[in-house]
């Protein structure tokens, strides 16, 4: 079952912070600004680490639209630490900003239900609104790697639709022409998109 439009399963687990510090983290703590919560499968891996940077490289981005990035594993805070510690040139990811979740005992994983075979979760993300509602969800397998340049445009037209009380059509990006949620608008559009 999805869990778009359904509000987004709260949890409370030690995360590794951006400063290295192991702090209890809680979902609902974050109500009033949009959230970024994705899972990857494991600590110390291939795809992870690729995912991982390329989130921290656009943290700023995300920062700027008011929205939280938050990863989760089934690995520990420790495994955590440990790998923020390590080089990427050496397998690890280095002193990512943003926080890493523990899901020692796959909770917050089953609750998304992302945990494949009781063992790692796949590749799940979840936007979530400022009141705390699913509004997007993405699961990919394990060896595919997700698009961080596709989760800033969903959380670019989640605001702009919220904002202007229109709707975004397929390959919408910020700046271009939206519609109202209407015949006429669509038939408008796709009028313009011809033309």
């Amino acid at each position: 079952m999805t869990l778009v439009t359904r509000e987004a399963p709260d949890f409370e687990a030690t995360a590794v912070m951006a400063n290295n510090e192991f702090l209890p983290l809680r979902l609902s703590d974050f109500r009033g600004r949009y959230v970024i919560l994705f899972f990857y499968p494991l600590d110390f891996t291939f795809v992870c680490p690729t995912e991982i940077i390329a989130f921290d490289r656009k943290l700023e981005e995300f920062q700027r639209r008011n929205a939280e990035v938050i990863g989760v594993s089934v690995d520990s805070e420790f495994t955590h630490h440990a790998w923020k510690a390590t080089p990427p040139a050496r397998g690890g990811i280095g002193p990512i900003r943003y926080p890493l979740v523990a899901d020692l005992d796959k909770c917050i994983a089953r609750s998304y239900g992302v945990l494949a075979d009781e063992k790692v979760a796949l590749r799940g993300l979840f936007l979530i609104d400022r009141d705390g509602i699913v509004r997007h969800a993405l699961v990919n397998d394990q060896g595919l790697g997700r698009n961080v340049d596709e989760a800033l445009r969903m959380l670019d037209a989640l605001q702009f639709c919220e904002e202007h009380g229109e709707v975004c059509p397929a390959n919408w990006t910020a700046g271009e022409t939206a519609m109202k949620p209407t015949a006429e608008g669509i038939a408008q559009y796709l009028e313009a998109q011809t033309s």
